[in-house]
């Protein structure tokens, strides 16, 4: 599957015709253009893909080798699985892998440096 498919299932639209540019204007656009943008500008970025809950819908987890993570939402995990290859980085379940150690360890970190405490 080509980005630009992925990223228009992503976008709940068919692909824009010619011409036209791929992205929809909006939080949606900015969503898959942040997900490019965490990819280019991070080392060993992996993908999880998380499973709808009462709370939230399907979500793809982008994590960085140094820990550093991202999550959005997606429209459904098939979607999830898609924009994560069409984005050229490894992709798991976290329903089989759980979720890396490096990602917990990054997010401790960030608490201790949180003003405050």
């Amino acid at each position: 599957m080509s980005l630009r498919t992925a990223f228009s299932r992503l976008l709940g639209r068919s692909a824009a015709p010619a011409g036209e540019p791929a992205q929809a204007p909006g939080t949606r656009g900015e969503t898959v253009s942040y997900l490019q943008e965490f990819v280019r500008t991070r080392v060993g970025v992996e993908a999880y893909v998380e499973p709808p809950n009462a709370q939230t819908p399907s979500t793809v987890l982008l994590v960085a080798t140094t820990g550093e993570w991202t999550r959005r939402r997606v429209p459904d995990e098939r979607t999830a699985f898609e924009v994560a290859r069409s984005l050229g980085v490894p992709v798991y379940n976290v329903r089989f892998t759980g979720y890396p150690q490096r990602m917990r360890d990054w997010s401790s970190a960030q608490r201790r440096r949180a003003p405050g405490r």
